[in-house]
């Protein structure tokens, strides 16, 4: 059982000064052709531009203009009860947040006490690992794999002793490893939760993306009083409104709305009553965006799967996932060194995030990996950088050097 610090990360911590994609890992500055498969960034052709527009001229119409006025701590009508509708809880349980990592961070600061023990994903989300700094946690890394966290892993940790105040983990098309935890493993994970009194942290910003056979239930996490389960708009209506929510036990709602009464007081009451009214003046709205947004994302993650099958054959294992907006192909020939291939992907104008990035303990293969995503690059980009990754690949497998 390996335990690391959080805060004995310090190349993780450089990492997030990068302007996109969670961190610079190339040997060079990249081309100015360069094509970033970088950050989980949606598509500005599937967001509803035009829709947020409107909604927002109706709530700027309205008499005394209350979407610019203060508002209540845990969120406003009519947004909260309709995502209260959606996860099938009461909607004092729901509490609106700026984005996805605010709703960790307030969890974080509720449930955790300075220097406990938390197991994480490994490989995990890097960006937790910062939110934990504050607590001066330490991480109990626990593998993830095709189907999703490793549960008799982490049984066996706690069968040997390991006593973790929460969990973290992205249980939908995790991030990077695209693995999901099916319907069985969150029944069991909640019931260790139970059983051994830890928190899950659920974090689940990707859940509506699915393009395979639809998602998994969320009942398991949703009507536990060990789970904290969050979720976020910026994948599906845009990173900018910077809006999201947490489903909040019980037990854990009245401190984590005083804890944000302290902070912010609330977040936008504006972009609550635009997105309110964007999601409700057309019941149907969301889930065509969505509907619009699977279509894109499923075809561009099986166009750059097949293009790396043919610009690169023998190279990559690449599966294509159920959802999300990431390939995770792993370097199979060993002839080809990973930084080697990052270096000469660079130079052929080819940037995206290495696997080596995201381990939170040793035992995982991740540096043979290659987190490439699909969100924002047309078909076109697409065949380029698999092309070009091509290249890369077959000056390693000859010998060449991997910098042009």
């Amino acid at each position: 059982m390996t335990i690391i610090t959080a805060h004995a990360k310090p190349s993780l911590i450089r990492a997030f000064t990068a302007p996109k994609g969670f961190g610079d890992q190339t040997l060079r500055d990249p081309r100015p052709d360069a094509i970033e498969l970088l950050g989980g960034i949606p598509d500005p052709g599937v967001l509803p531009a035009a829709e947020l527009a409107e909604a927002t001229a109706r709530v700027l119409s309205r008499p005394g203009l209350p979407a610019l006025q203060y508002s209540r701590t845990a969120g406003i009508s009519p947004i909260r009860e309709w995502i209260a509708a959606r996860e099938g809880v009461p909607v004092d349980r729901i509490v609106i947040t700026n984005g996805g990592f605010h709703g960790l961070a307030l969890t974080i600061q509720v449930v955790l006490e300075r220097g406990d023990l938390v197991a994480v994903d490994n490989p995990v989300f890097p960006l937790f690992l910062r939110g934990l700094e504050l607590s001066d946690a330490t991480t109990l890394p626990i593998p993830v794999g095709p189907d999703g966290l490793d549960l008799d892993a982490l049984e066996r940790a706690l069968a040997a002793g390991a006593r973790p105040r929460a969990l973290y983990t992205v249980p939908d098309f995790h991030n990077p490893t695209q693995g999901t935890l099916p319907a069985v493993g969150r029944e069991r994970l909640v019931a260790l939760a139970e059983r051994y009194d830890f928190v899950v942290f659920a974090d689940n910003p990707y859940r509506e993306l699915w393009y395979g056979d639809g998602p998994e239930p969320v009942d398991a996490f949703n009507h536990s009083e060990h789970v904290v389960h969050v979720n976020t708009f910026t994948k599906t209506l845009g990173p900018g409104l910077r809006m999201g929510w947490i489903v909040v036990p019980e037990r854990f709602v009245g401190d984590v709305v005083a804890l944000r009464s302290r902070q912010d007081s609330h977040s936008s009451t504006f972009v609550q009553a635009v997105i309110g009214e964007l999601v409700t003046a057309d019941d149907a709205l969301f889930d065509r965006t969505l509907d619009r947004a699977r279509a894109l994302y499923r075809s561009r993650a099986e166009t750059l799967a097949a293009a790396l099958a043919t610009a690169a054959p023998g190279v990559f294992d690449v599966t294509v996932p159920g959802g999300g907006l990431f390939l995770w192909p792993r370097i199979i020939d060993d002839r080809i060194d990973p930084d080697g291939l990052a270096a000469a992907a660079s130079a052929e104008g080819v940037e995206y995030q290495r696997g080596g990035f995201f381990p939170s303990g040793p035992g995982t293969d991740t540096g043979r990996h290659l987190r490439l995503a699909y969100g924002d690059t047309d078909r076109t980009q697409l065949l380029e950088a698999a092309t070009r990754l091509g290249r890369a690949a077959e000056r390693l497998r000859s010998g060449g050097n991997s910098i042009a």
